[in-house]
């Protein structure tokens, strides 16, 4: 056995494995395990699954999640929501000709303090005047907000993850146009409280994404 080979095996020998979970308003789900040679190598790396692989619903299999290592428990990583968005396939499917698609850019805090990023997106079922894209971006700003002020961080990303938060868009902006399709295509988290909420965390329950008429 050459020098070279003996010493990679004894550097993957010497690396502790550890599993890294969701957080538990998404039941604490096992990501995958990843080996580290020193603990705090894990801390800040980001961990990518699909909302298919919390909820087991095939039908959820476009959305990807990321989480972020955030605290040390023995061998396992627990982790804080990062941000989310819809694969690009998915993304290009939505789109059709003679269509409009009505973007939102929003900058959010939400009641424990994070500070989130979030895009939405409607697809009418045909062109629509510039006037109703105002209207329906003004019906975006107006729900996401509100959201943001009475939900903490794990509630208000399991309804936009979920789908509540677009159904609830869609249900106010269809009386402007005929839509297709609303959802909140993708978040990022870009800031934490520095005095961390301790409110005890929701329960997931499983719901439709995509909002329907």
């Amino acid at each position: 056995m050459s020098s070279k080979s003996k010493h990679v095996r004894d550097k993957w020998r010497s690396k502790t494995w550890y599993m890294i979970v969701a957080p538990p308003y998404f039941g604490s789900v096992e990501l995958g395990s990843v080996p580290a040679a020193e603990p705090q190598q894990l801390i800040g790396r980001v961990a990518e699954a699909t909302l298919y692989d919390i909820t087991g619903d095939f039908s959820h299999q476009y959305l990807k999640l990321f989480f972020q290592v955030n605290q040390l428990d023995g061998k396992t990583a627990r982790t804080v929501f990062k941000g989310h968005e819809y694969s690009r396939d998915y993304l290009r499917s939505l789109v059709r000709r003679r269509t409009t698609k009505v973007d939102g850019l929003f900058n959010l805090t939400t009641k424990d303090g994070y500070k989130l990023r979030v895009a939405i997106s409607a697809m009418t079922l045909s062109r629509i005047k510039t006037s109703q894209e105002h209207q329906i971006r003004q019906i975006m700003s107006k729900i996401i907000k509100e959201k943001a002020v009475l939900l903490s961080l794990d509630q208000f990303v399991q309804e936009m993850v979920l789908g509540k938060i677009a159904s609830d868009i869609y249900n106010e902006a269809k009386l402007v146009a005929p839509l297709r399709h609303v959802g909140i295509r993708k978040s990022k988290l870009v800031a934490q409280p520095t005095q961390l909420s301790e409110a005890p965390p929701a329960e997931v329950a499983p719901a439709e994404v995509e909002a329907k008429p």
